[in-house]
């Protein structure tokens, strides 16, 4: 993002109120012109209604290729955010096609008052929305101190009366700054209540910076995570009322690009808590009721006490109702009332994007879902959960293995077919080799071939955080004592240029000297002497 206004621009405008280059009370225009461009956001709600714009451009962008997917990792901290979306800037030079994903998983599992919890939306739902205002405080100090660094040096030019030229150049680039902030996709799970509830949850979302809500259409309050069992999803008519109550709080707000992720879980799920009522054959009620596990009502087989019934087709049926009054899809329905599911949340829902749940990472599978979604609804465009809850090496060794005994390259006995499989000893093989290019592939053959707009992975930055401490502790611990943390972590900042290695800077201790010198002048306390210790390390 480009900020509205440029630095010229700006510094026209102040100096035509302050014709001395300084407010009464001795505050240099340059320091004002540098403040308003380090803080372009007013609000966090201004951020939602930009983010949306870009979202929207994106969405846009894909329809016509599809090479230009976009992508985000589940971040459960401001800090997790920041350092992403730098890294994605030191790789391809700009933020385009980079968001960040807030996982409800990681919200109970990490961001709660009560400790780690599952994710089945018992944490605090406020945990959401203040996880959304962390990340967004966190980019946007990002762009502070990255260009408080340009002013710094635009100072420093002025002062050694560099040419104009040079100047101009710094200039150029503090007009040309693109921004670290960008647009969050975050997971307000089931709603967390009724209609009411869930509208009002998405208002403060959206104030906290959302500019895309992804909502499944499980049960509120018998949530489960989209790769554990006994999930259980609402009527479509229940579902869609939710989705009106995310547009209404975006509309209500002035958010009018803000973007609805309709998530099915229905693939995995095979119980449903009530069954809608129909007014006639065909409607929305009747096309989920139809897929209920029943049982013919006859004298040989009548309702007893306490038993319900429906008419269906002609008949009258018992559906089958479990002891805790859940009642059974009927086996092998999943992958129908997916695709019902989502024509009706694109069609009927106002959902801009739909999020299909599944329990492998398989292209062909997803793909033949989606060209029949596309039957009904063209232009039908997917959220993708590339999770780690997949035993990925596993599955594309298997899928590899399967595709080539099919295909006669190989016979049953050369490769296993179970655990086994996940050997290192494979990891070179001919089998390894060809299952690690479809991952590296994995996401842009999804994206071109079932219409993935957005690929994410919900909880990278847990398990890598688990990974990276369990490394660091093994050698700290062990015998490496500080060559563990220099080895395994100093020496990779500094030669991948990774900014926190000055975690000073990194968290705005030059944004503090900046700011004590234009209050103080020459009395200004800084932290960034001769002797700060950060000096040893080269800036980036």
């Amino acid at each position: 993002m480009t900020h509205k206004k440029s630095y010229s621009e700006l510094r026209a405008e102040l100096l035509s109120r302050y014709p001395t280059g300084a407010t009464r009370g001795g505050v240099g225009i340059d320091d004002i012109v540098q403040l308003r461009l380090q803080t372009p956001y007013e609000t966090h709600l201004d951020v939602a209604r930009a983010m949306a714009t870009a979202m929207r451009r994106d969405m846009a962008e894909y329809d016509t290729d599809v090479g230009k997917f976009t992508q985000s990792l589940g971040c459960w901290s401001g800090f997790h955010a920041q350092q992403m979306i730098k890294a994605v800037k030191r790789l391809r030079g700009t933020t385009k096609g980079a968001y960040v994903y807030l996982s409800g998983w990681m919200v109970a599992g990490l961001r709660n008052r009560w400790g780690h919890l599952p994710d089945q939306s018992m944490h605090e739902k406020t945990s959401v929305v203040d996880l959304i205002e962390e990340i967004y405080v966190s980019l946007r100090q990002a762009d502070e101190v990255a260009l408080n660094d340009l002013f710094n040096e635009l100072k420093a030019a002025r002062a050694k009366g560099a040419p104009a030229k040079v100047v101009n150049e710094i200039i150029a680039r503090i007009d040309g700054f693109e921004s670290h902030v960008v647009p969050i996709i975050a997971d307000i799970d089931a709603g967390f209540g009724n209609e009411h509830a869930t509208y009002l949850l998405a208002k403060e979302m959206i104030k906290a910076g959302a500019c895309c809500l992804q909502i499944e259409n499980q049960v509120s309050d018998a949530k489960q995570c989209g790769h554990q069992d006994g999930k259980v999803t609402v009527p479509r008519e229940d579902f869609i009322e939710k989705l009106r109550a995310c547009r209404l709080a975006f509309e209500e707000l002035g958010v009018n690009d803000g973007v609805i992720v309709a998530r099915t879980d229905s693939l995995g799920a095979s119980l449903t808590q009530k069954i809608p009522v129909s007014q006639r054959p065909g409607d929305m009620a009747s096309s989920y009721t139809k897929w209920l596990k029943t049982e013919p009502v006859t004298g040989d087989n009548p309702l007893r006490e306490g038993e319900m019934a429906i008419w269906q087709n002609g008949a009258l049926v018992r559906p089958a109702r479990m002891p805790n009054d859940l009642f059974s899809f009927r086996e092998g329905s999943g992958r129908a009332r997916v695709i019902e599911d989502c024509v009706a949340s694109l069609r009927d829902g106002d959902a801009d994007m739909i999020w299909i749940e599944t329990d492998t990472p398989n292209v062909d599978e997803i793909a033949s879902m989606v060209s029949d979604i596309r039957k009904e609804v063209p232009n039908a465009k997917l959220v993708y959960n590339n999770s780690p809850s997949f035993n990925w090496t596993l599955n594309l060794r298997k899928q590899v293995r399967a595709q080539w005994i099919a295909d006669g390259k190989i016979s049953e006995k050369d490769y296993p077919n179970d655990n086994a499989l996940m050997s290192a000893d494979f990891d070179a093989s001919d089998l390894g080799r060809e299952a690690d290019v479809r991952l590296r592939r994995f996401q842009t053959d999804i994206s071109a071939r079932a219409g993935v707009f957005h690929n994410l992975i919900t909880l990278p930055t847990f398990h890598l955080t688990a990974k990276s401490t369990d490394e660091l502790s093994r050698g700290y611990f062990g015998d490496d004592k500080m060559l563990a943390y220099v080895a395994t972590v100093q020496r990779e900042e500094i030669r991948r240029g990774i900014s926190a290695v000055r975690h000073q800077h990194e968290v705005g201790s030059d944004l503090g000297d900046t700011f004590k010198e234009m209050v103080s002048g020459e009395r200004a306390l800084k932290a960034g002497g001769a002797h700060n210790t950060m000096n040893q390390f080269a800036a980036e």
